[in-house]
């Protein structure tokens, strides 16, 4: 036997005793692979999506200069999105909510971000943090107290982030001691979205710290409770009128009754539900992404040098073409993963996927469209440098690209091992 000869024998053998060592077959269907995206909409999604892209150009479009400039949400706004369901998708009707699905609420926040990040981050972190976590956890007479609050007054808000705690999030130094049949808080929470215009908090303390992130309990804190300050909201980069703030806790009161879910498994509602705020940043990301392009393709269209539309031109084509096919792969991996929640299966991996390629690519599109747009695109005349700050937030909140990578790998290695 030839040296070729035997190198091809070996090599055919590998397979098989891979096969062998690890009991799997070279067929598809052995992995747990997950389906293709579903992309067709039910009626009700259908509505949802148009009504609140009109309401979006109607009621929320002829603020965004004035709320970028304010660094806040204007109150008109705010009430039109509670008339309108916007702040209770999920929330069942029996407490004053829409009684929608999860893929309604993506819908819902992809169609805001297109015409403002700030707004969409609102609506977002309340419905896929918030009131999701409520919904799902919370005893039956914590439902009754908060959910058609959430659902028609006031804004909630999740608060896990610390100065010391941020992609190592279950490293929060905030406690809770007990005294009584009361909890006191102590510690501090910082880039805390929603927390300008939040009626009631959902914190995140350790109420046992020699059981390490064990301990890690969640509570309801009303906005006005003795000890609650505020401080005034950071001046972002982007999604400039979504309020973001640092909150201090000295010696805050609740009593034990306010401890939502069940004692200690604190870590395990902000591992669990962040994979669903994951999905609902993807929306955000192609939302953006998608309101640039639909404000820039126009453009280039209608922009002529050397005697035709700059659209004409090859190499501008080639751009816009893998620009808009790059969102349209992001926008699958978010609406699958959306599915998936909805049909209440595992999302880690899809949620991580998701949030990694709508980030990403809402920064590279973005950035694209300011190219394309020319001189034009870097004035504050248009809005492409809006859409582009906007965008950044993306690879940043609800756990950065890193830790979206982190996260892909460790499914893959268990799904392998």
């Amino acid at each position: 036997m030839n040296a070729s000869t035997m190198l091809r024998s070996i090599f055919r053998e590998i397979p098989q005793r891979l096969m062998r060592a690890q009991k799997v077959h070279l067929c598809a269907s052995s992995l747990s692979h997950n389906p293709g995206p579903l992309t067709q909409f039910t009626d009700d999604e259908i509505m949802m999506k148009e009504t609140v892209a009109k309401l979006a150009k109607e009621e929320i479009a002829p603020f965004v200069r004035k709320m970028e400039k304010e660094g806040k949400v204007d109150d008109g706004v705010l009430k039109k999105l509670f008339e309108n369901g916007l702040m209770g998708l999920e929330i069942p009707s029996d407490y004053g909510g829409a009684g929608c699905n999860f893929m309604s609420t993506i819908l819902t926040v992809e169609e805001v971000a297109k015409v403002d990040g700030a707004v969409a981050a609102l609506v977002d972190i309340h419905n896929t943090l918030v009131n999701s976590l409520i919904i799902k956890v919370a005893s039956e007479e914590q439902k009754k107290k908060y959910l058609p609050k959430l659902a028609q007054t006031y804004a909630g808000s999740f608060c896990l982030t610390e100065p010391g705690s941020g992609s190592d999030a279950f490293s929060l130094k905030t406690e809770a001691k007990k005294d009584g049949s009361d909890y006191v808080i102590n510690g501090t929470k910082m880039w805390i979205s929603n927390s300008d215009i939040a009626g009631v908090f959902l914190v995140f303390a350790n109420a046992n710290p020699s059981a390490g992130y064990r301990g890690i309990t969640t509570f309801f804190v009303e906005r006005d409770t003795p000890g609650l300050a505020i401080q005034k909201p950071e001046d972002k980069l982007g999604i400039k009128a979504s309020g973001t703030c640092m909150i201090h806790f000295d010696n805050v009161r609740v009593p034990e009754s306010n401890i939502l879910g069940e004692f200690g498994h604190g870590y395990k509602y902000a591992a669990g539900f962040l994979n669903e705020g994951r999905v609902g940043i993807g929306a955000q990301m192609i939302g953006i992404a998608q309101g640039c392009l639909d404000a820039t393709i126009p453009y280039t269209l209608e922009r002529k040098q050397f005697g035709k539309d700059v659209f004409s031109f090859q190499a501008m084509q080639h751009q816009i073409a893998q620009a808009v096919t790059d969102l349209e792969c992001a926008r699958l991996l978010v609406y699958n993963a959306a599915r998936l929640v909805d049909a209440k299966k595992d999302v880690i991996k899809e949620a991580a996927m998701a949030k990694l390629v709508a980030s990403e690519t809402a920064l590279r599109v973005t950035a694209k469209c300011i190219d394309f747009m020319g001189g034009v695109g870097f004035t504050t005349d248009f809005p492409q440098e809006k859409y582009f700050r906007d965008s950044k937030i993306g690879t940043i909140y609800e756990g950065t690209s890193n830790m979206q990578l982190s996260t892909i790998a460790k499914c893959i290695r268990k799904e392998y091992s």
